[in-house]
């Protein structure tokens, strides 16, 4: 596995099928670096964010410094809805109920690497978000970044 910090970065699309008992496949080329066992919590924008399980603790050391009352309903989300998963010979994932319901997953999800993180979209709240974000005001933002 390699530390998702350094050099590695996740990234890619992959479609994929969720079966009645919340069960995916979690696509093998992220498997690789974040490892077979990881943390999923609830992300944002409806979706699940996934950590390797040294990245989620690493943040998890740093949300745990901020001061309380900064910091107290990042953390009640953050850490409450923290699941660590392991997929199985075959590469699935088991997604807990309390994460589907937050994520509206069902049959059709969305595995995304998003450069320190994956996340894990419905397929329609994907389509949804590609289809809003305005190019124009993406390249606006970049502009004086060296991007």
């Amino acid at each position: 596995m390699a530390d998702v910090n350094e050099t590695v970065v996740l990234k890619g699309t992959f479609y994929q099928s969720m079966d009645a008992k919340g069960r995916m496949t979690f696509p093998a080329k992220l498997r690789e670096i974040i490892g077979e066992r990881f943390i999923v919590t609830r992300g944002s924008d409806g979706c699940l964010f996934v950590y390797s399980k040294e990245d989620f603790d690493r943040r998890a050391a740093k949300i745990s410094r901020l001061p309380m009352a900064q910091a107290r309903d990042f953390q009640r989300v953050f850490m409450a809805n923290a699941n660590e998963v392991e997929a199985d010979k075959q590469g699935r994932i088991l997604i807990p109920p309390n994460l589907r319901r937050l994520a509206s997953l069902d049959k059709e999800v969305v595995v995304t690497g998003v450069s320190d993180r994956c996340e894990i979209w419905d397929k329609e709240k994907w389509d949804s978000f590609n289809d809003s974000v305005d190019m124009g005001a993406l390249m606006d933002a970049l502009e004086g970044l060296d991007f």
